[in-house]
């Protein structure tokens, strides 16, 4: 299979490295349009959508190959190998924080930073750990999804972006979730929140830059602590923003971070 077409793989810009953009649960690559360009001067600039999402070839979805996120981490390296890409900046957004984290683990020579955007290891509550969510709350929201996805994301959709005042963004996150393939949407939900790499975090080696925003129902605060706190050496930028969606909502705000964290 042609993995550029499997995966809508686009590249602009040029310089001597590199910088992937990846999407969070329900997006596409569309999500990064204005943080991207932000670097098309200076770096070769790559975006892509996973299998089953945007441009990608839907045919290519394999719920067995795809059955959690390091099936997701392999398609990123295919994606990074079929450009001959090495020593490469991850810029990941929400579930993709850790699927680049578990690429860069898989391939160091591939991925040499991160930058992970609302990252989350573990959706869950456990002991000693806060995840933001019961069992009881996940339970409940993939039976929602799984019931009514269209209903679903038009209530959860405004919720995660958390922006009122700004109703358009929340308008455009529901019309990203409402593109995509029920089927593929549930299954890539329990793949998401049913995911545990907390062991994953300090076994990366990546330089990292975790970007977390001040308010965010999917991804507290504590949870972005926690994440900077396990990656050896990584730093943590508290953003003014709110909701899980910074690179929308935000967009001036995660280029100025990155830019000043990334190349100082």
């Amino acid at each position: 299979m042609d993995i550029l077409r499997r995966n809508n793989v686009k590249v602009r810009g040029s310089g001597p490295r590199t910088l992937v953009f990846s999407h969070g649960y329900g997006c596409d690559q569309n999500m990064w349009r204005h943080v991207a360009p932000g670097f098309e001067d200076t770096h070769r600039v790559i975006s892509f959508d996973h299998v089953g999402y945007g441009g990608s070839d839907v045919s290519a979805f394999d719920p067995k190959r795809l059955g959690d996120l390091r099936g997701y981490a392999r398609d990123v390296l295919d994606v990074l190998e079929a450009l001959d890409v090495r020593d490469t900046i991850f810029v990941g957004h929400s579930v993709s924080a850790m699927i680049g984290l578990l690429a860069s683990n898989l391939a160091p020579e591939r991925i040499a930073e991160l930058v992970l955007v609302c990252p989350s290891p573990r959706y869950l509550d456990d002991d000693g750990y806060v995840g933001g969510f019961s069992r009881a709350d996940i339970d409940g929201l993939l039976a929602s999804l799984d019931e009514n996805y269209l209903g679903w994301s038009r209530s959860m959709a405004p919720v995660i972006m958390g922006n009122p005042t700004h109703p358009e963004l929340g308008q455009e996150l529901t019309a990203s979730f409402c593109r995509t393939d029920p089927a593929i949407a549930s299954h890539f939900a329990k793949v998401t929140f049913l995911s545990d790499n907390r062991d994953d975090l300090p076994r990366t080696r990546a330089r990292t830059l975790v970007l977390q925003c001040k308010e965010d129902v999917i991804a507290p605060l504590q949870v972005g602590q926690y994440v900077h706190q396990k990656i050896p050496g990584s730093r943590f930028v508290l953003l003014d923003a709110t909701g899980h969606c910074p690179n929308l909502s935000a967009p001036a705000e995660v280029v100025g971070a990155m830019k000043q964290a990334l190349f100082a």
